[in-house]
Protein backbone atom coordinates (compact mmCIF):
# COMPACT_ATOMS: atom_id res chain seq x y z
CA UNK A 1 0.00 0.00 0.00
CA UNK A 2 0.68 3.79 -0.32
CA UNK A 3 1.88 5.13 2.98
CA UNK A 4 2.66 8.58 1.81
CA UNK A 5 2.40 10.42 -1.48
CA UNK A 6 4.74 14.14 -1.71
CA UNK A 7 3.85 16.68 -4.63
CA UNK A 8 6.26 19.36 -5.35
CA UNK A 9 5.82 21.99 -8.46
CA UNK A 10 3.71 19.90 -10.73
CA UNK A 11 0.52 21.35 -11.93
CA UNK A 12 -1.49 23.73 -9.83
CA UNK A 13 0.00 21.97 -7.14
CA UNK A 14 2.83 23.69 -4.90
CA UNK A 15 3.74 21.68 -2.49
CA UNK A 16 1.67 19.16 -0.47
CA UNK A 17 2.22 16.04 1.27
CA UNK A 18 -0.69 13.63 2.01
CA UNK A 19 -0.67 10.46 3.99
CA UNK A 20 -2.48 7.73 3.07
CA UNK A 21 -4.54 4.51 4.85
CA UNK A 22 -5.68 1.19 4.41
CA UNK A 23 -8.65 0.86 3.40
CA UNK A 24 -10.97 3.52 0.57
CA UNK A 25 -9.36 6.55 0.23
CA UNK A 26 -11.54 9.38 -1.59
CA UNK A 27 -9.71 12.72 -3.19
CA UNK A 28 -12.44 15.55 -4.29
CA UNK A 29 -12.57 19.46 -4.86
CA UNK A 30 -13.48 21.49 -7.20
CA UNK A 31 -13.74 21.13 -11.02
CA UNK A 32 -9.97 22.63 -12.06
CA UNK A 33 -8.72 22.41 -8.29
CA UNK A 34 -5.90 20.11 -9.54
CA UNK A 35 -7.19 16.55 -8.23
CA UNK A 36 -6.41 14.84 -11.68
CA UNK A 37 -2.73 16.05 -10.57
CA UNK A 38 -2.71 13.20 -7.91
CA UNK A 39 -3.26 10.79 -10.74
CA UNK A 40 -0.99 12.15 -12.79
CA UNK A 41 1.80 12.08 -9.87
CA UNK A 42 1.21 8.51 -9.67
CA UNK A 43 1.12 7.63 -13.36
CA UNK A 44 4.74 9.49 -13.18
CA UNK A 45 5.67 6.71 -9.90
CA UNK A 46 4.87 3.96 -12.79
CA UNK A 47 6.70 5.16 -15.26
CA UNK A 48 4.69 7.06 -17.29
CA UNK A 49 5.87 9.21 -20.15
CA UNK A 50 7.11 12.73 -18.61
CA UNK A 51 5.48 16.09 -19.46
CA UNK A 52 7.45 18.66 -19.23
CA UNK A 53 4.23 20.98 -19.66
CA UNK A 54 3.04 19.17 -16.21
CA UNK A 55 5.89 21.63 -14.39
CA UNK A 56 4.44 23.78 -12.34
CA UNK A 57 4.97 27.94 -13.60
CA UNK A 58 7.81 29.01 -12.06
CA UNK A 59 9.58 25.66 -11.08
CA UNK A 60 12.58 24.44 -12.77
CA UNK A 61 12.09 20.63 -11.77
CA UNK A 62 8.14 19.01 -10.58
CA UNK A 63 9.04 15.89 -8.25
CA UNK A 64 6.71 13.20 -6.86
CA UNK A 65 7.71 10.52 -4.33
CA UNK A 66 5.98 8.20 -2.37
CA UNK A 67 6.42 5.49 0.52
CA UNK A 68 5.29 2.11 -0.49
CA UNK A 69 4.59 -0.27 2.53
CA UNK A 70 4.46 -4.14 0.76
CA UNK A 71 4.00 -8.06 2.25
CA UNK A 72 7.51 -9.51 1.81
CA UNK A 73 6.68 -11.69 -0.96
CA UNK A 74 5.74 -8.51 -3.33
CA UNK A 75 7.76 -8.68 -7.03
CA UNK A 76 8.31 -5.13 -6.89
CA UNK A 77 10.95 -5.67 -3.94
CA UNK A 78 12.96 -8.29 -5.51
CA UNK A 79 13.51 -5.90 -8.64
CA UNK A 80 14.29 -3.17 -6.69
CA UNK A 81 17.16 -4.88 -4.46
CA UNK A 82 18.56 -6.64 -7.76
CA UNK A 83 18.65 -2.67 -8.68
CA UNK A 84 20.26 -1.64 -5.48
CA UNK A 85 17.42 -0.56 -3.47
CA UNK A 86 18.04 0.27 0.35
CA UNK A 87 15.19 -1.14 1.52
CA UNK A 88 13.94 -0.32 5.04
CA UNK A 89 12.99 -3.36 7.26
CA UNK A 90 13.00 -1.73 10.56
CA UNK A 91 10.31 1.30 9.81
CA UNK A 92 8.27 1.97 13.41
CA UNK A 93 4.89 0.42 12.78
CA UNK A 94 2.41 -1.87 13.97
CA UNK A 95 3.64 -4.72 12.00
CA UNK A 96 7.55 -3.93 11.26
CA UNK A 97 7.75 -6.98 9.32
CA UNK A 98 6.77 -5.48 5.87
CA UNK A 99 9.47 -3.69 4.00
CA UNK A 100 8.73 0.16 3.20
CA UNK A 101 10.17 0.84 -0.73
CA UNK A 102 10.70 4.94 -1.42
CA UNK A 103 10.12 5.44 -5.14
CA UNK A 104 10.84 9.59 -6.33
CA UNK A 105 10.50 10.63 -9.68
CA UNK A 106 11.50 14.32 -11.11
CA UNK A 107 10.53 16.06 -14.41
CA UNK A 108 12.35 19.09 -16.05
CA UNK A 109 10.50 22.04 -16.98
CA UNK A 110 9.96 22.84 -20.56
CA UNK A 111 12.88 24.55 -22.15
CA UNK A 112 15.28 23.64 -19.25
CA UNK A 113 18.29 21.28 -18.98
CA UNK A 114 17.07 18.69 -16.84
CA UNK A 115 16.13 15.24 -17.52
CA UNK A 116 13.23 13.18 -16.39
CA UNK A 117 14.83 11.10 -13.06
CA UNK A 118 13.88 7.89 -11.21
CA UNK A 119 14.81 6.32 -7.93
CA UNK A 120 13.88 3.71 -5.77
CA UNK A 121 14.76 2.71 -2.84
CA UNK A 122 17.72 5.42 -2.42
CA UNK A 123 19.44 4.18 -5.68
CA UNK A 124 18.85 5.85 -8.95
CA UNK A 125 17.34 3.83 -11.78
CA UNK A 126 15.98 4.02 -15.55
CA UNK A 127 12.67 5.12 -15.65
CA UNK A 128 11.73 1.74 -17.52
CA UNK A 129 12.38 0.04 -14.21
CA UNK A 130 9.31 2.47 -12.70
CA UNK A 131 7.21 0.54 -14.67
CA UNK A 132 8.48 -2.85 -13.84
CA UNK A 133 7.50 -1.95 -9.95
CA UNK A 134 4.47 -0.62 -10.71
CA UNK A 135 2.89 -4.05 -12.58
CA UNK A 136 3.15 -4.86 -8.49
CA UNK A 137 2.22 -1.91 -6.49
CA UNK A 138 -0.54 -0.10 -8.30
CA UNK A 139 -3.03 -0.55 -11.04
CA UNK A 140 -4.52 2.82 -12.15
CA UNK A 141 -7.68 2.77 -14.32
CA UNK A 142 -8.97 6.52 -15.85
CA UNK A 143 -10.52 7.77 -18.39
CA UNK A 144 -7.52 7.44 -20.75
CA UNK A 145 -4.97 4.93 -18.48
CA UNK A 146 -3.97 1.96 -19.87
CA UNK A 147 -6.18 -1.49 -18.74
CA UNK A 148 -4.15 -3.73 -16.03
CA UNK A 149 -5.52 -6.67 -17.70
CA UNK A 150 -4.70 -5.44 -21.43
CA UNK A 151 -2.35 -8.49 -22.30
CA UNK A 152 -3.11 -12.00 -23.27
CA UNK A 153 -0.64 -13.60 -20.10
CA UNK A 154 -2.13 -10.98 -18.15
CA UNK A 155 -5.51 -11.67 -18.55
CA UNK A 156 -4.97 -15.68 -18.77
CA UNK A 157 -3.21 -15.09 -15.37
CA UNK A 158 -6.42 -13.42 -13.86
CA UNK A 159 -8.49 -16.05 -14.66
CA UNK A 160 -6.08 -19.01 -13.93
CA UNK A 161 -5.89 -17.29 -9.85
CA UNK A 162 -9.37 -16.35 -10.25
CA UNK A 163 -10.31 -20.37 -10.86
CA UNK A 164 -8.28 -21.52 -7.41
CA UNK A 165 -6.58 -24.51 -6.68
CA UNK A 166 -8.02 -26.76 -9.45
CA UNK A 167 -6.57 -25.01 -11.69
CA UNK A 168 -3.07 -24.16 -9.92
CA UNK A 169 -2.60 -27.96 -9.56
CA UNK A 170 -3.62 -28.91 -13.14
CA UNK A 171 -1.15 -26.20 -13.98
CA UNK A 172 1.73 -27.37 -11.84
CA UNK A 173 1.38 -31.29 -13.21
CA UNK A 174 0.93 -30.12 -16.64
CA UNK A 175 4.11 -28.02 -16.69
CA UNK A 176 6.10 -30.56 -15.74
CA UNK A 177 5.26 -32.77 -18.67
CA UNK A 178 5.69 -29.67 -20.78
CA UNK A 179 9.16 -29.40 -19.75
CA UNK A 180 10.10 -33.48 -20.00
CA UNK A 181 8.43 -33.40 -23.41
CA UNK A 182 10.24 -30.23 -24.69
CA UNK A 183 13.45 -31.48 -23.35
CA UNK A 184 12.99 -35.35 -24.80
CA UNK A 185 12.05 -33.92 -27.82
CA UNK A 186 15.19 -31.36 -28.24
CA UNK A 187 17.38 -34.11 -27.66
CA UNK A 188 16.00 -36.23 -30.25
CA UNK A 189 16.18 -33.64 -32.94
CA UNK A 190 19.51 -33.21 -31.87
CA UNK A 191 20.63 -36.43 -31.84
CA UNK A 192 18.44 -37.25 -35.50
CA UNK A 193 19.28 -33.71 -37.19
CA UNK A 194 23.44 -33.57 -36.33
CA UNK A 195 23.27 -38.12 -37.12
CA UNK A 196 26.26 -37.34 -39.64
CA UNK A 197 28.05 -35.41 -37.52
CA UNK A 198 27.85 -37.31 -34.51
CA UNK A 199 28.77 -40.73 -36.21
CA UNK A 200 31.99 -38.94 -37.20
CA UNK A 201 32.62 -37.29 -33.91
CA UNK A 202 32.51 -40.58 -32.53
CA UNK A 203 34.53 -42.13 -35.78
CA UNK A 204 37.30 -39.64 -34.09
CA UNK A 205 36.90 -39.64 -30.89
CA UNK A 206 37.26 -43.84 -31.13
CA UNK A 207 40.72 -43.47 -33.53
CA UNK A 208 42.21 -41.47 -30.74
CA UNK A 209 41.21 -43.08 -27.69
CA UNK A 210 42.52 -46.29 -29.88
CA UNK A 211 45.67 -44.17 -30.25
CA UNK A 212 46.04 -43.87 -26.62
CA UNK A 213 45.17 -47.15 -25.47
CA UNK A 214 47.55 -48.72 -27.57
CA UNK A 215 50.61 -46.58 -26.65
CA UNK A 216 49.56 -47.30 -22.90
CA UNK A 217 50.60 -44.29 -21.53
CA UNK A 218 52.07 -43.71 -18.11
CA UNK A 219 52.03 -40.74 -16.06
CA UNK A 220 56.22 -39.09 -15.86
CA UNK A 221 57.06 -42.01 -18.44
CA UNK A 222 58.45 -39.60 -20.65
CA UNK A 223 61.19 -38.24 -18.67
CA UNK A 224 62.28 -41.90 -17.61
CA UNK A 225 62.38 -42.36 -21.39
CA UNK A 226 64.30 -39.05 -21.65
CA UNK A 227 67.08 -40.43 -18.86
CA UNK A 228 67.34 -43.24 -21.02
CA UNK A 229 68.07 -42.00 -24.17
CA UNK A 230 70.71 -39.80 -22.20
CA UNK A 231 72.41 -43.08 -21.58
CA UNK A 232 72.83 -44.53 -24.60
CA UNK A 233 74.07 -41.70 -26.02
CA UNK A 234 77.40 -42.08 -24.36
CA UNK A 235 77.60 -45.97 -23.73
CA UNK A 236 81.13 -46.06 -24.72
CA UNK A 237 82.33 -43.45 -21.97
CA UNK A 238 80.08 -45.14 -19.40
CA UNK A 239 81.20 -48.68 -20.45
CA UNK A 240 85.21 -47.38 -19.92
CA UNK A 241 84.46 -45.51 -16.75
CA UNK A 242 82.87 -48.16 -15.07
CA UNK A 243 85.40 -50.81 -16.20
CA UNK A 244 88.25 -48.62 -15.24
CA UNK A 245 86.48 -48.56 -11.81
CA UNK A 246 86.15 -51.88 -11.65
CA UNK A 247 90.01 -52.79 -12.41
CA UNK A 248 91.06 -50.51 -9.56
CA UNK A 249 89.09 -52.63 -7.13
CA UNK A 250 89.48 -56.09 -8.41
CA UNK A 251 92.75 -56.02 -9.97
CA UNK A 252 94.88 -56.76 -12.94
CA UNK A 253 92.80 -60.13 -14.00
CA UNK A 254 89.92 -57.48 -15.08
CA UNK A 255 92.38 -54.71 -16.29
CA UNK A 256 93.31 -57.38 -18.75
CA UNK A 257 96.57 -55.69 -20.74
CA UNK A 258 97.31 -53.18 -17.68
CA UNK A 259 98.43 -54.70 -14.42
CA UNK A 260 96.70 -52.73 -11.32
CA UNK A 261 97.37 -53.34 -7.86
CA UNK A 262 93.63 -54.97 -6.66
CA UNK A 263 92.37 -52.28 -3.96
CA UNK A 264 90.50 -55.91 -2.59
CA UNK A 265 94.07 -57.48 -2.10
CA UNK A 266 95.65 -54.37 -0.31
CA UNK A 267 92.89 -54.15 2.04
CA UNK A 268 93.08 -58.08 2.94
CA UNK A 269 96.67 -57.47 3.05
CA UNK A 270 96.44 -54.94 5.40
CA UNK A 271 94.02 -56.67 7.52
CA UNK A 272 96.30 -59.59 7.96
CA UNK A 273 99.21 -57.62 9.02
CA UNK A 274 97.20 -56.11 11.86
CA UNK A 275 96.19 -59.63 12.79
CA UNK A 276 99.62 -60.77 12.69
CA UNK A 277 100.75 -58.25 15.45
CA UNK A 278 101.80 -60.35 18.98
CA UNK A 279 98.62 -59.92 21.46
CA UNK A 280 95.52 -59.01 21.58
CA UNK A 281 95.72 -55.72 21.52
CA UNK A 282 91.51 -54.10 20.91
CA UNK A 283 92.60 -51.30 18.87
CA UNK A 284 94.25 -53.15 16.25
CA UNK A 285 91.33 -56.01 16.05
CA UNK A 286 88.79 -53.05 15.92
CA UNK A 287 90.10 -51.69 13.03
CA UNK A 288 91.12 -55.38 11.40
CA UNK A 289 87.23 -55.69 12.05
CA UNK A 290 86.54 -52.69 9.95
CA UNK A 291 88.87 -53.30 7.06
CA UNK A 292 87.06 -56.80 6.68
CA UNK A 293 83.64 -54.80 6.38
CA UNK A 294 85.49 -52.32 3.74
CA UNK A 295 86.65 -55.16 1.86
CA UNK A 296 83.12 -56.63 1.50
CA UNK A 297 81.67 -53.08 0.72
CA UNK A 298 84.26 -53.02 -2.17
CA UNK A 299 83.79 -56.30 -3.18
CA UNK A 300 80.16 -55.45 -3.24
CA UNK A 301 80.83 -52.09 -5.82
CA UNK A 302 83.34 -54.35 -7.69
CA UNK A 303 80.06 -56.77 -8.66
CA UNK A 304 78.04 -53.86 -9.79
CA UNK A 305 80.29 -52.16 -11.68
CA UNK A 306 80.94 -55.55 -13.71
CA UNK A 307 76.77 -55.90 -14.00
CA UNK A 308 76.87 -52.68 -15.08
CA UNK A 309 79.36 -52.59 -17.58
CA UNK A 310 77.97 -55.84 -18.93
CA UNK A 311 74.81 -54.37 -19.61
CA UNK A 312 75.70 -51.99 -22.23
CA UNK A 313 76.12 -54.82 -24.35
CA UNK A 314 76.39 -54.31 -28.14
CA UNK A 315 72.73 -53.89 -28.88
CA UNK A 316 72.90 -50.42 -26.91
CA UNK A 317 72.42 -48.44 -30.59
CA UNK A 318 69.31 -50.57 -31.08
CA UNK A 319 68.06 -49.50 -27.75
CA UNK A 320 68.32 -46.21 -28.19
CA UNK A 321 66.66 -46.44 -31.55
CA UNK A 322 63.77 -47.53 -30.01
CA UNK A 323 63.75 -44.98 -26.98
CA UNK A 324 64.01 -41.95 -29.30
CA UNK A 325 61.14 -43.31 -30.96
CA UNK A 326 59.16 -43.53 -27.70
CA UNK A 327 59.80 -40.30 -27.12
CA UNK A 328 58.73 -38.97 -30.17
CA UNK A 329 55.44 -41.09 -29.85
CA UNK A 330 54.58 -39.20 -26.77
CA UNK A 331 56.20 -35.87 -27.19
CA UNK A 332 53.10 -36.16 -30.27
CA UNK A 333 50.15 -37.39 -28.16
CA UNK A 334 50.83 -34.94 -25.37
CA UNK A 335 51.02 -32.43 -28.03
CA UNK A 336 47.69 -33.27 -29.64
CA UNK A 337 45.61 -33.93 -26.40
CA UNK A 338 47.63 -32.05 -23.30
CA UNK A 339 51.12 -30.42 -22.34
CA UNK A 340 51.50 -33.30 -19.91
CA UNK A 341 51.50 -36.82 -19.66
CA UNK A 342 48.74 -37.23 -16.85
CA UNK A 343 46.70 -34.35 -19.66
CA UNK A 344 46.44 -37.46 -21.97
CA UNK A 345 45.37 -39.58 -19.73
CA UNK A 346 42.93 -37.60 -18.19
CA UNK A 347 41.70 -36.79 -21.76
CA UNK A 348 40.68 -40.13 -22.30
CA UNK A 349 39.22 -40.79 -19.53
CA UNK A 350 37.01 -37.37 -19.55
CA UNK A 351 36.13 -38.25 -23.25
CA UNK A 352 35.48 -42.17 -23.03
CA UNK A 353 31.82 -41.62 -21.78
CA UNK A 354 30.94 -39.37 -24.63
CA UNK A 355 31.76 -42.27 -26.96
CA UNK A 356 29.90 -44.62 -25.32
CA UNK A 357 27.15 -42.10 -25.68
CA UNK A 358 27.75 -41.46 -29.29
CA UNK A 359 28.39 -45.44 -30.31
CA UNK A 360 24.66 -45.68 -28.43
CA UNK A 361 22.69 -43.21 -30.54
CA UNK A 362 20.80 -46.07 -32.56
CA UNK A 363 19.26 -47.18 -28.92
CA UNK A 364 18.57 -44.13 -27.83
CA UNK A 365 16.60 -42.86 -31.12
CA UNK A 366 14.42 -45.24 -30.27
CA UNK A 367 14.27 -44.48 -26.26
CA UNK A 368 13.27 -41.05 -27.26
CA UNK A 369 11.16 -41.36 -29.84
CA UNK A 370 8.83 -43.55 -27.22
CA UNK A 371 9.50 -40.71 -24.60
CA UNK A 372 8.50 -38.08 -26.86
CA UNK A 373 5.18 -39.88 -28.04
CA UNK A 374 4.18 -41.02 -24.58
CA UNK A 375 5.18 -37.16 -23.07
CA UNK A 376 2.95 -35.55 -25.87
CA UNK A 377 -0.19 -37.61 -24.67
CA UNK A 378 0.39 -36.44 -21.48
CA UNK A 379 0.92 -33.05 -22.19
CA UNK A 380 -2.51 -32.76 -24.71
CA UNK A 381 -4.29 -34.66 -21.74
CA UNK A 382 -3.34 -31.96 -19.32
CA UNK A 383 -3.95 -29.24 -21.80
CA UNK A 384 -7.53 -30.59 -22.43
CA UNK A 385 -7.88 -30.61 -18.27
CA UNK A 386 -6.76 -27.11 -18.77
CA UNK A 387 -9.07 -26.17 -20.89
CA UNK A 388 -12.24 -28.08 -19.14
CA UNK A 389 -11.28 -26.20 -15.72
CA UNK A 390 -10.79 -22.62 -17.19
CA UNK A 391 -13.97 -23.03 -19.22
CA UNK A 392 -15.66 -23.92 -16.21
CA UNK A 393 -14.17 -20.55 -14.18
CA UNK A 394 -14.35 -18.40 -17.20
CA UNK A 395 -18.33 -19.22 -17.30
CA UNK A 396 -18.32 -18.36 -13.70
CA UNK A 397 -16.22 -14.90 -13.65
CA UNK A 398 -18.49 -13.98 -16.46
CA UNK A 399 -21.46 -14.17 -14.74
CA UNK A 400 -20.61 -12.80 -11.72
CA UNK A 401 -18.90 -9.84 -13.42
CA UNK A 402 -22.13 -8.79 -15.67
CA UNK A 403 -23.92 -9.15 -12.59
CA UNK A 404 -21.63 -6.46 -11.40
CA UNK A 405 -22.50 -4.56 -14.69
CA UNK A 406 -26.06 -4.48 -14.33
CA UNK A 407 -25.60 -2.64 -10.59
CA UNK A 408 -23.04 -0.15 -12.25
CA UNK A 409 -25.59 1.34 -14.03
CA UNK A 410 -25.11 -1.22 -17.08
CA UNK A 411 -28.31 -3.25 -17.29
CA UNK A 412 -27.78 -3.77 -20.84
CA UNK A 413 -23.90 -4.56 -20.86
CA UNK A 414 -22.20 -8.34 -20.37
CA UNK A 415 -19.00 -9.82 -19.53
CA UNK A 416 -17.66 -12.29 -21.19
CA UNK A 417 -14.24 -14.54 -20.08
CA UNK A 418 -13.82 -16.87 -23.47
CA UNK A 419 -11.78 -19.87 -23.58
CA UNK A 420 -10.69 -21.04 -26.98
CA UNK A 421 -8.12 -24.10 -27.74
CA UNK A 422 -6.71 -25.36 -31.10
CA UNK A 423 -3.07 -23.95 -30.57
CA UNK A 424 0.22 -25.84 -30.46
CA UNK A 425 0.69 -26.45 -26.22
CA UNK A 426 2.73 -24.05 -24.52
CA UNK A 427 4.17 -23.33 -21.03
CA UNK A 428 0.20 -22.45 -20.19
CA UNK A 429 -1.62 -24.68 -22.01
CA UNK A 430 -3.16 -24.29 -25.78
CA UNK A 431 -5.66 -21.54 -24.53
CA UNK A 432 -6.43 -18.50 -25.77
CA UNK A 433 -7.92 -16.29 -22.82
CA UNK A 434 -9.73 -13.48 -23.86
CA UNK A 435 -11.57 -11.00 -21.50
CA UNK A 436 -14.70 -9.39 -23.85
CA UNK A 437 -17.42 -6.82 -22.92
CA UNK A 438 -20.84 -7.03 -24.42
CA UNK A 439 -22.21 -2.88 -24.28
CA UNK A 440 -25.67 -4.01 -25.23
CA UNK A 441 -27.81 -6.74 -26.36
CA UNK A 442 -27.08 -7.28 -30.08
CA UNK A 443 -23.58 -5.74 -30.08
CA UNK A 444 -20.81 -8.05 -30.40
CA UNK A 445 -18.57 -8.63 -27.87
CA UNK A 446 -15.26 -6.72 -28.34
CA UNK A 447 -12.10 -6.51 -26.29
CA UNK A 448 -11.72 -4.94 -23.51
CA UNK A 449 -10.98 -0.76 -23.93
CA UNK A 450 -12.73 -1.03 -27.30
CA UNK A 451 -16.46 0.02 -27.60
CA UNK A 452 -16.81 1.28 -25.01
CA UNK A 453 -16.56 5.14 -23.38
CA UNK A 454 -13.56 5.97 -20.39
CA UNK A 455 -16.37 6.10 -17.79
CA UNK A 456 -18.29 2.64 -19.00
CA UNK A 457 -14.61 1.30 -19.50
CA UNK A 458 -13.83 2.31 -15.94
CA UNK A 459 -16.68 0.56 -14.44
CA UNK A 460 -16.22 -2.45 -16.21
CA UNK A 461 -12.71 -2.70 -14.77
CA UNK A 462 -14.61 -1.99 -11.33
CA UNK A 463 -17.05 -5.07 -11.47
CA UNK A 464 -13.76 -7.33 -12.48
CA UNK A 465 -11.37 -5.64 -9.77
CA UNK A 466 -14.32 -6.52 -7.30
CA UNK A 467 -14.55 -10.34 -8.41
CA UNK A 468 -11.01 -10.70 -8.69
CA UNK A 469 -9.85 -9.21 -5.57
CA UNK A 470 -9.13 -11.98 -3.22
CA UNK A 471 -7.58 -14.04 -5.88
CA UNK A 472 -5.35 -11.63 -7.72
CA UNK A 473 -4.56 -8.59 -5.75
CA UNK A 474 -2.63 -5.69 -6.50
CA UNK A 475 -1.41 -3.88 -3.54
CA UNK A 476 -3.20 -0.38 -4.76
CA UNK A 477 -6.03 0.29 -7.00
CA UNK A 478 -6.68 3.81 -8.17
CA UNK A 479 -9.78 5.04 -10.27
CA UNK A 480 -10.02 8.27 -11.49
CA UNK A 481 -13.40 9.79 -12.62
CA UNK A 482 -14.79 6.05 -12.18
CA UNK A 483 -18.22 7.52 -11.76
CA UNK A 484 -18.73 9.45 -14.57
CA UNK A 485 -21.69 9.26 -16.47
CA UNK A 486 -24.12 8.06 -13.28
CA UNK A 487 -26.29 9.52 -10.04
CA UNK A 488 -28.64 8.14 -7.98
CA UNK A 489 -28.81 4.43 -7.07
CA UNK A 490 -26.07 3.69 -9.28
CA UNK A 491 -23.18 6.24 -7.85
CA UNK A 492 -24.41 4.43 -4.28
CA UNK A 493 -24.18 1.33 -5.84
CA UNK A 494 -20.18 2.50 -7.37
CA UNK A 495 -19.28 3.23 -3.76
CA UNK A 496 -20.45 0.10 -2.26
CA UNK A 497 -18.15 -2.46 -4.48
CA UNK A 498 -15.17 0.61 -4.03
CA UNK A 499 -15.64 -0.39 -0.32
CA UNK A 500 -16.18 -3.92 -0.56
CA UNK A 501 -12.75 -3.63 -3.09
CA UNK A 502 -11.15 -2.11 0.01
CA UNK A 503 -11.46 -4.88 2.45
CA UNK A 504 -8.64 -6.66 0.31
CA UNK A 505 -7.10 -3.87 -1.42
CA UNK A 506 -6.22 -0.04 -0.72
CA UNK A 507 -7.90 2.02 -3.16
CA UNK A 508 -7.95 5.69 -4.08
CA UNK A 509 -10.48 7.45 -6.08
CA UNK A 510 -10.97 10.28 -7.74
CA UNK A 511 -14.44 11.45 -7.46
CA UNK A 512 -17.07 14.02 -7.89
CA UNK A 513 -20.15 12.38 -6.65
CA UNK A 514 -20.79 12.25 -2.88
CA UNK A 515 -22.86 8.90 -2.81
CA UNK A 516 -19.28 7.69 -3.89
CA UNK A 517 -17.25 10.08 -1.37
CA UNK A 518 -19.69 8.98 1.90
CA UNK A 519 -18.09 5.15 1.46
CA UNK A 520 -14.83 6.39 1.89
CA UNK A 521 -12.63 5.63 5.04
CA UNK A 522 -10.73 8.28 3.93
CA UNK A 523 -11.51 11.73 3.09
CA UNK A 524 -8.83 14.12 0.99
CA UNK A 525 -9.56 17.08 -0.40
CA UNK A 526 -7.80 19.36 -3.21
CA UNK A 527 -8.18 23.03 -2.08
CA UNK A 528 -7.79 25.52 -5.67
CA UNK A 529 -6.50 29.12 -4.18
CA UNK A 530 -5.77 31.64 -7.37
CA UNK A 531 -3.89 35.13 -6.70
CA UNK A 532 -5.06 37.42 -9.88
CA UNK A 533 -2.03 39.93 -8.26
CA UNK A 534 0.43 37.05 -8.17
CA UNK A 535 -0.92 35.93 -11.45
CA UNK A 536 -0.68 31.91 -10.50
CA UNK A 537 -2.98 29.21 -8.61
CA UNK A 538 -1.83 27.09 -6.03
CA UNK A 539 -3.84 24.04 -4.80
CA UNK A 540 -3.64 22.64 -1.44
CA UNK A 541 -3.92 18.88 -0.29
CA UNK A 542 -5.56 18.15 3.33
CA UNK A 543 -7.09 15.19 4.87
CA UNK A 544 -10.97 15.64 6.11
CA UNK A 545 -12.83 14.21 9.10
CA UNK A 546 -15.73 15.63 11.40
CA UNK A 547 -17.91 18.53 9.84
CA UNK A 548 -15.35 19.42 7.28
CA UNK A 549 -15.86 16.21 5.90
CA UNK A 550 -19.43 17.23 5.71
CA UNK A 551 -19.07 20.33 4.65
CA UNK A 552 -17.25 18.75 1.03
CA UNK A 553 -20.09 16.50 0.83
CA UNK A 554 -22.11 19.18 0.86
CA UNK A 555 -20.77 20.85 -1.43
CA UNK A 556 -20.96 18.29 -3.46
CA UNK A 557 -24.68 17.68 -3.49
CA UNK A 558 -25.73 21.13 -3.77
CA UNK A 559 -22.53 23.70 -4.60
CA UNK A 560 -22.71 25.07 -1.20
CA UNK A 561 -21.06 23.73 2.23
CA UNK A 562 -23.11 26.30 4.36
CA UNK A 563 -26.67 25.04 3.38
CA UNK A 564 -28.17 22.91 6.37
CA UNK A 565 -30.40 21.12 4.19
CA UNK A 566 -27.19 19.45 2.45
CA UNK A 567 -25.15 18.77 5.15
CA UNK A 568 -28.35 17.09 6.84
CA UNK A 569 -28.32 14.85 3.47
CA UNK A 570 -24.21 14.68 3.76
CA UNK A 571 -24.75 13.32 7.15
CA UNK A 572 -27.39 10.85 6.13
CA UNK A 573 -25.02 9.76 3.52
CA UNK A 574 -22.42 8.83 5.80
CA UNK A 575 -24.78 7.55 8.09
CA UNK A 576 -26.07 4.70 5.71
CA UNK A 577 -22.81 4.21 3.45
CA UNK A 578 -21.52 2.57 7.32
CA UNK A 579 -24.36 1.09 8.50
Amino acid sequence: MIEYLSIHGLGVIGDATVELDPGFTVVTGETGAGKTMVVTALNLLLGARADAGAVRHGASRATVEAGFRLAPGNAALRLAAEAGAVLDDDADTDDGAEPALVVTRSVGAAGSSGRSRASAGGRGVPVALLGELGEHLVAVHGQTDQLRLKSPAAQRHALDSFAGTAVAEALTAYRRDYEAWKQSAAELAEITTHEQDRAREAENLQRSLEEIDHAAVEAGEDAAVRAMIERLENVEELRAASLGAHAHLAGADAAETVEIPSAEALIESARQSLLAAPGQDEDLSGMARRLAEAGILLADISGDLAGYAARLDDDAGADLDTAQSRLAELTRLMRLYGPELADVIAWAETHRPRLEELQGDSGRIDELTAEVARLEQQVLAGAAELTRLRGEAARELSGLVSEELHALSMPDASFHATVSTGGEPGPHGADEIRLLLQPHAGAEPRPLGKGASGGELSRVMLALEVVLAATDPVPTFVFDEVDAGVGGEAAVQIGRRLARLARHVQVIVVTHLPQVAAFADRHVKVTKDSDSEAGFTTSDVASLDGEDRVGELARMLAGRSGSGAARDHARELLEASHA
